[in-house]
């Protein structure tokens, strides 16, 4: 059995305005309604998997859950990251739990925002390299190119490849100009590097022991002192904070010698940028890919993609371009330019816009809200509740609140007092009201929440109790 690794604590923000901090690109619905993330967990499942073992940030703890719980798939372990110290310290943090249970036993690293469109191409791969795993083989895979791109890394492989079996690998190479990349795709010796990765736990360890031995004292404080937190378990915040923030090419993988590369012949992206989202959408005869309520006319090569039901976006005359718009933020570039969206984010942090990390709807381990209107004095909010969810018990110093039910049934606590407030009933939280909101029936409830007061910041919170065991 090859137990998976998920790797899912990116930020995206290439993928920005879709993909942020707050919610980054592996957790949205990019086609259809699986999200990357869930299609990686349905990927690595079956019958040569074990439970996966998820490596993300806490923030993301209960999205990975829930996404989890909507697959079926059960983990084996979520790993809850203190801060992102890069791959090589996560992949360690696996490697040395998975060695407590089975020292040989093989693992498959991947990241979770990737888009792999033949899954059984995929898993015959994996399947090819155990052999190669096995033998002490610390295993790669690469992608034949389908064109000279300059966002990837690249493997040089020490012959010519042939199918899917395992080749000897010459070197890493670092992302190419136009150039260069141009002659190693003619060369056909080269793949673009996926950051997918297959070799037993005593193989890795050994690995890191020789190459970066820096981070093995750190790292495996942080697991053996690791705590168990409602399903999840944290790695000790002191001595990860201690190791390096690094990748494990740089930390290990280019420092090894035994190392082999499994060809992954077609069906793959690294979904990096909007015009690797424009490449693999579907597209009409003049290359326009549309999503949501996007309308296209007279436009060539172009990207049209609306992410709320409100917004109509309509392009006309439009050439190489990508256009996205979110209910808070509209991104509009030129198909050349869509490596440079980092850089917009990057100014917009700078200006202390809210949009450069924030997502609208903000996801709670009990649902989500989202803001409707904000004035000086008032906001007004819409909330979603899960079938038996509960908010913490709580109280404010500044605002005073009004629900109003518009789904489903609502179970209110104010002052020690309960009622159940149904559709079309209202109920109001005097300000300071020690007060709780749960959802005790079956199917999603949904309010609107108006409210007023001189401060409407979420750290306006004081809680009393919490069974998501949040401070």
């Amino acid at each position: 059995m090859i137990t998976p690794v998920l790797l899912c604590g990116g930020s995206g923000t290439r993928l920005w305005p879709l993909s942020r901090k707050s919610y980054p690109k592996q957790f949205a619905p990019i086609w259809g309604e699986d999200t990357l993330f869930q299609r990686s967990a349905r990927r690595l499942s079956g019958p040569d998997f074990a439970a996966p073992l998820v490596i993300t940030a806490s923030d993301f703890r209960f999205i990975v859950a829930e996404q989890l719980q909507e697959t079926g798939v059960e983990p084996g372990t979520i790993l809850l990251e203190p801060e992102g110290r890069n791959t090589a310290p996560a992949i360690l943090a696996a490697a040395l739990l998975v060695s407590k249970t089975d020292p040989d036993g093989l693992m498959l690293v991947a990241p979770c925002d990737h888009a792999v469109s033949d899954t059984d191409a995929f898993r015959d791969a994996v399947r090819a390299g155990v052999p190669a795993a096995q033998a002490g083989q610390l295993v790669t895979f690469g992608i034949t190119p389908d064109y000279p791109e300059t966002g990837y890394g690249y493997l040089e492989l020490a012959e010519d490849p042939d199918g899917s079996k395992p080749v000897a690998l010459s070197r890493f190479i670092e992302k190419p100009d136009a150039t260069r990349a141009a002659e190693m795709v003619a060369g056909g010796r080269h793949l673009w590097n996926g950051g997918i990765f297959l070799f037993r736990a005593s193989d890795i360890l050994a690995a890191y022991a020789e190459s970066a031995p820096h981070l093995m004292d750190p790292v495996r404080a942080a697991v053996d002192d690791a705590t168990p937190d409602l399903g999840f378990l944290r790695l000790a915040p002191e001595p990860w904070a201690k190791a390096e923030d690094i990748s494990i090419d740089f930390a290990v993988m280019e420092r090894s010698s035994n190392l082999s590369v499994v060809p992954l012949t077609h069906g793959w992206s690294d979904l990096g940028g909007w015009d690797a989202i424009w490449r693999e959408s579907p597209q009409d005869g003049a290359g326009v890919a549309t999503s949501g309520p996007a309308t296209a006319l007279d436009c060539e090569n172009t990207l049209l993609r609306s992410e709320s039901d409100q917004l109509e976006l309509v392009g006309i005359g439009l050439k190489d371009i990508v256009a996205v718009a979110m209910p808070d933020a509209v991104l509009v570039a030129h198909a050349s330019q869509a490596q440079s969206v980092k850089n917009a984010v990057a100014a917009l942090k700078k200006k202390s816009a809210a949009q450069a990390t924030q997502f609208p709807k903000d996801h709670r381990p009990w649902g989500w809200f989202e803001c409707l209107a904000l004035g000086g004095r008032f906001q007004v909010k819409r909330i979603h509740v899960h079938p038996g969810a509960a908010l913490s018990l709580q109280s404010h110093n500044h605002r005073s609140e009004h629900w109003i039910v518009v789904q489903g049934t609502a179970k209110v606590t104010i002052d020690g007092k309960e009622d159940l407030v149904t559709e079309n009933q209202s109920v109001y939280i005097p300000l300071g009201a020690v007060h709780r909101m749960e959802n005790p029936g079956k199917v999603p409830m949904v309010l609107i929440e108006v409210q007023t007061g001189s401060y409407l910041g979420e750290d306006d919170i004081t809680r009393y109790e919490d069974v998501y065991a949040r401070t």
